[in-house]
């Protein structure tokens, strides 16, 4: 590292360090966030979880991390290990992580840019970044702050990538988007320390399963019907073969002794494979919940529809 890089990031350093941390919350907008259901989620947490008998979390398909930043936040956790497949997700959690304030500054630097141009010019900036954002391979700081920036900027707050694992999701016309968080992201790293992070399937965190872990599963949900077919957080899909393969993951961490959460849709809303999870995850206890659908194309199509918890416990 050059005397100038060092330089630059105390400078940055010093200009965080009284900053006042709060909880951590999730830095970004994610399609099927819990943020909404941390109420339910926490009645429904087990209770050697509460009383510290289970130190150890981990979750399969991290996404935004609502409740992986509400457990921290409560002291509930020693240690935990987050996967996801989708690797841009991944780096940009382990860039908060090891190098916030240089990613701060590179945020900071886009928003101020962003916010002097008209909607012409921030339109035409957007798919610039977009562009830019889809093609960089070695910058992780500037991809992972892109990818905070559009995030924030796109339409609907939504994160799509199609096969070729390109991000694809349009410009959003915000007024005046909060595109830099500073404080929550120094939050959400400092909260980082004690979390290991991994690229990979959801099988892979079977490893550090034991049983002295709680195990929060939120997988691309199963549609409802043709229409709400939304499963590309990544450039990978994921069918119902996927969900019969993670009801046998289900079924190995039962083995294992640790405790599971798992949260999908719930096809009685719809018309397809209405008892398909029934079916699926017979033999444990299956609840089903009120949540709130914010992210659709047509505004009429959000609301409150059912969803399912299925615990082992």
């Amino acid at each position: 590292m050059s005397l100038l890089n060092t330089e630059r990031i105390f400078l940055n350093k010093k200009k965080t360090e009284n900053i006042i941390l709060k909880k951590p919350k999730p830095f970004l907008k994610w399609a099927g966030g819990k943020t909404q259901l941390l109420e339910i989620i926490s009645a429904n947490l087990p209770i050697e979880l509460i009383n510290g008998k289970i130190t150890r979390y981990v979750e399969p398909f991290v996404g935004s991390g609502a409740v992986l930043f509400f457990l921290l936040s409560k002291n509930l956790i020693k240690e935990a290990f987050i996967f996801d497949i989708n690797k841009n997700l991944i780096n940009l959690y382990k860039t908060i992580k090891n190098n916030v304030e240089e990613l701060i500054e590179t945020l900071e630097l886009y928003e101020n840019e962003y916010k002097l141009k008209n909607t012409n010019e921030r339109k035409v900036y957007y798919y610039e970044k977009r562009e830019e954002y889809n093609n960089i391979e070695n910058d992780l700081i500037k991809k992972s702050a892109l990818m905070i920036f559009l995030n924030r900027t796109c339409f609907n707050g939504l994160y799509r990538e199609n096969s070729a694992g390109k991000f694809n999701v349009p410009f959003g016309k915000y007024k005046n988007p909060k595109i830099c968080n500073k404080e929550n992201l120094l939050s959400v790293s400092k909260a980082l320390k004690i979390v290991n992070i991994y690229h990979g399937d959801f099988e892979e965190s079977i490893r550090f399963i034991n049983n002295r872990s709680f195990v929060y599963l939120d997988p691309p949900y199963k549609p409802l019907n043709k229409t709400s077919n939304f499963t590309a957080y990544s450039k990978y899909s994921f069918t119902d073969k996927d969900q019969i393969r993670l009801k046998l993951f289900f079924d190995n961490i039962t083995k294992k002794g640790a405790k599971a959460l798992l949260s999908n849709s719930d096809p009685t809303n719809g018309n397809k494979d209405r008892y398909f999870f029934d079916e699926l995850y017979k033999g444990y206890k299956i609840e089903r919940i009120l949540a709130k659908r914010t992210i659709n194309s047509n505004a009429a199509k959000r609301g409150v529809i059912k969803e399912i918890l299925v615990k082992n416990y």
